[in-house]
C-alpha cells in the first residue's frame, strides 16, 4: 500500500512537473506574439504622437489621442490574459521577467473615461508649453516671441537686470500659471493610475523603474557627498556677479537671483561664464563663431556626431534617419514642440531625431546626446519589444552625455579643426573645468528638485494651497537660488519646465549626470587615454575618438537593453554594480581645490540665507 502510494504522488508530480513545462512553452510562444503586436501598435502610436509633436493642431492631436486610447485599451486586455499564467513559477527567469514588466500598465491601468481625460490633461498642458508667445520687452507691438529660439537667446546673452526680470515673469505666468487646472487634474489621474498598479503614489511607480528600494537614499547620499563642491561653485559664481551687477541686485549671503544665471530655469550656468570665469583673460573655449566662420549646418553636425560612434566601431545612422527626422525648425509657420528629442519607432532601423538645432556650440553637444538616445535604439533592436529600452531610465540619457563629454574636450575640437592656437595652461584647465562644473554639477540639485517636487505631491505630502511656494523652498534649500520676482500660490511655476508640463519623470537625467562619469572614466581607461598616475593623461582631456575598445563596452552594455537588472548591465560595461559620485568628484578635484582656496581668500561667503521670494495665501 506504502508503495501504491507513493507511485501515486511520484505520478501526480511529474503530471504537475510536465504541465508546468508545457505551461511555460505556451507562455513562450505567446510572449514572442505579444512583443509583435505590442511593437505594431506602439508603432501606429508613435507616428500618431510625431504627427502631434512635428505639428500642433486640433486633427493631429485628435488622432494622437485615439490611438493612444487604443493602444491603452489593448494593453489592458494583455494584462487580464496575463492573469492565466502561473508566471511566478516559470524555471525561465528572462520569461519571468518579461512577464512581470508587462504586468506594469502605467496610465493604461485607468478607466476608459479616465485615460481619455488623462491624454486631454497631457495635450492641454504640452501644447500650452509649445505655444507661449511674449511681447518683446524694447517692442510691445511685437508679440510673437517664442521660447526657442527667440526667448532662450535672450536669457542667454542679455546682462540687462529688468530685461531678464520682464523675460522670467511672462513666460512663467504663460507658461506655468495657466496649467494649474489642468496640472491638479494630472496628479489626481496619476495617483489613481499608480493605485491601480498597486503602488501608493505615483512616486513609487516611477521608482519602481529603478529595480532598487533604496535608490531614493543612494542619490541623497551621492548628492550629500557632492554638496560641498557645488556650495564651493555656488559662493564664487554668487561672489562674482556681485562684482558685475553690485549689491543691489545679487545678495552677499542671500540665494541668487536665478535670472542673472543666463537659463530660464537657472539649471545649468554656463551661459554666464563670461563674467564669473576664474581667469577672464585667458579666453574660454567657445567655437561657435569658428563652426559659423567654417560653414557648419545642422546636417554636418549630425554627420560628425554619426562618424563618432562609427569611429568606436558603431553603428552607422540609417538611411530613414535622415529621411524621416527634423533636424532644422521648419519655416512654414507651424506650432510645434521644439525641445530636441530622439524617437524609436520600434521598426528595424526607424529611428528619428526632432531637434530645431542652431549652429552653435552648446548645440554640438546636445546633437551627441541625442545621437547616444539613438545609437542605444540600435544596438537593442533586435530585443523583445518589452526590452527594448534602458537599463533604467538613466542609462539612456548617459550615453549621448559620455560622448559630449569627448568631444567638449580641447583635445577633440583640435581633433576636428575647430579649435586652434590653444593654450592649455593650468589657468586654462580651471577655467574649462569651471565651464564644465557650471554645466555639470550645478544641474545635479536642479534635477534632484524636479522629481523631489512632484513626489511630494503625488504622495499627498503638500497640501495644494502650498503647491507653488513648497516648488521654491525645494529650489532654495537644494540650488540656493530664488525667483528674481515675488511669488505667491496666485501663481504656479512648476509646469513652466517643459518635462513637468509633458509628464517626464526627471531622475533619470539626475542619475544620468552621476552614471556618465563612470562610463566616461572606464571608456577612457580603455581607450587608453586617462591614467591617473599620468599627468599628460588626465580625465578632463580624454578623447575617445577611434577607440574600438570602449566602442565595445559600449556594445556590450547597450545590446542588453532592459533585459537585465540595471546593475548587471553597469557591471558588463566596467565590472561596477553601484552608482557612485566618485568618478565625478575625481574629474573636478582640480577644479575643487582651487574654488576652496580662492574663496578662503577672498573671504566668500559659503551657504546661503533662506529667500522670502515666496509667500503662502
Amino acid at each position: 500500500m506504502k508503495i501504491l502510494i507513493v507511485a501515486l504522488f511520484a505520478t501526480l508530480a511529474l503530471q504537475n512537473a510536465l504541465a508546468s513545462v508545457k505551461e511555460e512553452i505556451t507562455a513562450t510562444e505567446y510572449i514572442e506574439n505579444l512583443n509583435k503586436e505590442i511593437a505594431r501598435r506602439t508603432n501606429l502610436e508613435t507616428e500618431a504622437s510625431w504627427a502631434y509633436a512635428s505639428n500642433i493642431n486640433a486633427e493631429n492631436e485628435r488622432k494622437k489621442n485615439e490611438v493612444s486610447a487604443e493602444v491603452a485599451k489593448f494593453m489592458k486586455e494583455v494584462s487580464t490574459d496575463l492573469q492565466k499564467f502561473n508566471w511566478q513559477s516559470f524555471k525561465s527567469e528572462n520569461l519571468r521577467r518579461q512577464f512581470k514588466m508587462l504586468t506594469k500598465l502605467g496610465y493604461a491601468a485607468l478607466s476608459e473615461a479616465d485615460y481619455a481625460e488623462y491624454l486631454d490633461v497631457m495635450s492641454t498642458m504640452e501644447s500650452n508649453f509649445a505655444k507661449v508667445r511674449v511681447c518683446d520687452y524694447k517692442n510691445a507691438t511685437k508679440c510673437d516671441l517664442s521660447l526657442d529660439p527667440e526667448i532662450e537667446d535672450i536669457i542667454t546673452t542679455s546682462r540687462d537686470p529688468e530685461e531678464l526680470k520682464y523675460y522670467w515673469r511672462e513666460f512663467y505666468d504663460k507658461a506655468g500659471t495657466a496649467v494649474r487646472t489642468p496640472f491638479e487634474k494630472y496628479v489626481e489621474l496619476n495617483t489613481k493610475a499608480a493605485k491601480l498598479n498597486n503602488f501608493n503614489s505615483g512616486a513609487e511607480l516611477w521608482l519602481d523603474e529603478y529595480e532598487d528600494d533604496s535608490i531614493e537614499k543612494q542619490l541623497e547620499d551621492i548628492f550629500d557627498e557632492l554638496r560641498p563642491l557645488y556650495q564651493q561653485i555656488h559662493g564664487y559664481v554668487r561672489y562674482r556677479l556681485r562684482q558685475h551687477y553690485g549689491d543691489a541686485v545679487v545678495p552677499e549671503k542671500g540665494p541668487i537671483p536665478m535670472h542673472l544665471l543666463g537659463n530660464m530655469w537657472a539649471q545649468q550656468w554656463s551661459s554666464v561664464a563670461d563674467i564669473v570665469s576664474p581667469f577672464p583673460d585667458k579666453p574660454l573655449i567657445d567655437v561657435t563663431n569658428e563652426m559659423v566662420a567654417q560653414g557648419y549646418t545642422p546636417l554636418k553636425m549630425f554627420q560628425l556626431g554619426d562618424d563618432f560612434f562609427q569611429s568606436m566601431n558603431l553603428t552607422k545612422l540609417p538611411q530613414d534617419f535622415w529621411d524621416k527626422s527634423i533636424l532644422v525648425k521648419p519655416d512654414d509657420g507651424r506650432d510645434l514642440i521644439c525641445h530636441a528629442s530622439a524617437w524609436d519607432f520600434y521598426i528595424i532601423d526607424d529611428v528619428r531625431i526632432k531637434q530645431c538645432t542652431r549652429v552653435t556650440m552648446d548645440q554640438f553637444f546636445t546633437v551627441h546626446h541625442e545621437l547616444g538616445h539613438i545609437q542605444y535604439f540600435l544596438q537593442y533592436q533586435h530585443l523583445p519589444f518589452i526590452y527594448r529600452a534602458g537599463a533604467n531610465p538613466g542609462f539612456h540619457e548617459a550615453v549621448g552625455d559620455v560622448l559630449s563629454l569627448s568631444v567638449s574636450t580641447p583635445k577633440h575640437l583640435e581633433r576636428v579643426g575647430l579649435l586652434k592656437n590653444y593654450q592649455r595652461d593650468d589657468e586654462a584647465r580651471i577655467n574649462q573645468l569651471f565651464l564644465a562644473a557650471l554645466d555639470k554639477i550645478v544641474f545635479l540639485p536642479f534635477a534632484f528638485t524636479m522629481d523631489k517636487y512632484r513626489w511630494a505631491l503625488f504622495r499627498g505630502e503638500v497640501d495644494k494651497k502650498d503647491w507653488n511656494c513648497a516648488f521654491w523652498k525645494l529650489r532654495e534649500e537644494y540650488s540656493g537660488i530664488e525667483p528674481p520676482v515675488v511669488r505667491s500660490e496666485k501663481d504656479f511655476d512648476a509646469p513652466a519646465k517643459y518635462h513637468v508640463s509633458a509628464d517626464v519623470e526627471y531622475l533619470r537625467y539626475l542619475v544620468s549626470f552621476i552614471i556618465q562619469f563612470q562610463f566616461y572614466k572606464s571608456a577612457c581607461i580603455k581607450a587608453g587615454q586617462y591614467d591617473p598616475t599620468n599627468p599628460e593623461l588626465p580625465l578632463d582631456n580624454c578623447d575617445i575618438y577611434g577607440s574600438f575598445e570602449a566602442g565595445q563596452a559600449f556594445k556590450n552594455m547597450l545590446s542588453l537593453g532592459a533585459s537585465k537588472p540595471w546593475p548587471d548591465v553597469l557591471e558588463a560595461f566596467n565590472g561596477e554594480r553601484t552608482m557612485s559620485g566618485k568618478a565625478i568628484a575625481e574629474y573636478f578635484e582640480p577644479l575643487r581645490v582651487w574654488l576652496e582656496a580662492e574663496n578662503k581668500k577672498n573671504n566668500v561667503p559659503i551657504g546661503w540665507t533662506t529667500s522670502d521670494k515666496c509667500v503662502s495665501s
